[in-house]
């Protein structure tokens, strides 16, 4: 089973791709898709729906995992990675791919033990629980990847 994993974002989309067969799992590959703060807001939904469609197309997920959108002070920010989300349902919807939630207190719980636990301590367990090693990466990729990991875990039984 191909899984994609997305921390859904405006600016910055993180993703990354596992595969996973039982109890077993691979980390494949992650990245970033950017949109600049100087273009259309309309064009850069549309940028982060084509450059994901790609992604989708040429690997083939089985099922996309998100985190959940929680809390944010800032309404303006709320609204764009809520947009953004949508361009994420409406892709999978196209392609007929399964989502599921992760909130961020699930993905932390299951990667360090802590529900509360900051971004510095989610990225050293990361390095510590993949076997692979992992690509420098910004918290949005980082992000992703750790949700991808809960997200195995999570489901080892069942899948």
């Amino acid at each position: 089973m191909v899984i994609l994993s997305i921390d859904p974002g405006f600016d910055k989309l993180g993703y990354a791709f596992f595969d996973k067969e039982g109890s077993n799992f691979t980390y494949k590959f992650s990245g970033l898709i950017q949109t600049h703060k100087a273009f259309n807001h309309e064009y850069r939904l549309e940028k982060v729906y084509s450059q994901l469609r790609s992604l989708v197309e040429i690997n083939k997920p089985e099922i996309i995992v998100l985190e959940q959108l929680f809390f944010f002070k800032n309404a303006k920010t709320v609204i764009k990675v809520a947009q953004a989300q949508g361009v994420i349902l409406l892709l999978a919807g196209q392609e007929k791919i399964p989502i599921k939630f992760l909130t961020p207190l699930q993905i932390k719980q299951i990667i360090t033990g802590y529900g509360n636990a900051d971004k510095k301590s989610v990225s050293k367990m990361l390095s510590l629980l993949m076997k692979e090693k992992l690509p420098k990466c910004e918290d949005d990729q980082s992000d992703a990847i750790a949700c991808g990991l809960a997200y195995c875990y999570l489901n080892e039984k069942l899948l």
